[in-house]
């Protein structure tokens, strides 16, 4: 389904429709009724703290949730749908962007008015889904829809036997730009005591561009791990450069590995740079 508009009134049935691969013209719509408010609430919306998205692979999120529901409401029926979807800006709006999955979500009965629902948010960045601007906070939402018995496909959909319902503002989470870290020391081997230098860029996912691109003026640690042991120690702290460059110098003392360590931030994913061995003589 990918990102889409959130449709009103008659047209919202239409939009949910897309679970199925259905559509119905907004005119024929409006001539067989509009859709009645459907019987569900959703709770318990559950979805990853963050999600890191790069330029090109597909990324599904695991969402689950409850579905709660009144007695003339079936979950388990072959033409009840329900799916998770991810917005950002104001629920409802026109040009809010949205996040869908391309599948509907699969439910469980837990109780005579209760199912546990799990679905994924897909997101395809070479598809166009996302643009700089949509990194950040997004909110979780669900929908559902009802045909009641009736054929989708029919050319005589009457919409006012049809139900539907959307519910947002169930969870947060953020939908990073992906980072990327390099880190080069060198000369290789070196003597101790002498200079090693190590180079390095940030970069992150460009959505814009579909590539990725340097991302300047962030503070990035350079951390150290000695031969024989597990943990990195930061030695200092430096910023990237216009471009995402990074550049330092320091002394060599032992055998170990040198790496870059970026914390992340409201829009980019952290990330660490895998560490680069010196062979110190």
């Amino acid at each position: 389904m990918r990102i889409r508009a959130t449709v009103a009134a008659v047209s919202a049935v239409t939009g949910a429709l897309a679970l199925t691969g259905l559509a119905v013209p907004a005119a024929q719509a409006a001539d067989s009724g509009t859709p009645y408010t459907l019987d569900v609430s959703f709770s318990n919306f559950k979805i990853a703290s963050s999600i890191k998205v790069g330029t090109s692979a597909v990324v599904s999120a695991k969402v689950s949730y409850t579905l709660t529901h009144g007695s003339g409401v079936d979950p388990t029926a072959s033409d009840f749908y329900t799916d998770p979807f991810l917005y950002r800006g104001t629920f409802g709006a026109d040009s809010t962007p949205e996040l869908y999955g391309d599948n509907p979500a699969t439910c469980t009965v837990t109780s005579a008015t209760t199912a546990t629902c799990t679905g994924t948010v897909d997101i395809h960045p070479a598809d166009g889904d996302l643009s700089n601007a949509n990194a950040g906070t997004w909110k979780g939402a669900a929908e559902a829809v009802d045909f009641n018995g009736q054929d989708p496909n029919s050319s005589n959909l009457d919409l006012s036997k049809v139900g539907y319902k959307d519910q947002g503002d169930l969870a947060t989470t953020k939908v990073l730009r992906l980072g990327k870290l390099t880190a080069n020391a060198s000369p290789e081997p070196v003597r101790k005591g002498r200079t090693i230098t190590v180079t390095g860029k940030l970069s992150r996912a460009n959505w814009d561009t579909g590539s990725y691109s340097g991302y300047s003026g962030q503070y990035v640690k350079l951390q150290y791990r000695k031969a024989g042991t597990t943990t990195y120690t930061t030695i200092k702290t430096i910023k990237s450069s216009s471009t995402g460059g990074l550049s330092t110098t320091v002394t060599a003392s032992a055998d170990g590995y040198y790496r870059y360590s970026f914390a992340g931030s409201a829009t980019t994913s952290a990330v660490n740079a895998t560490g680069d061995f010196i062979d110190v003589q």
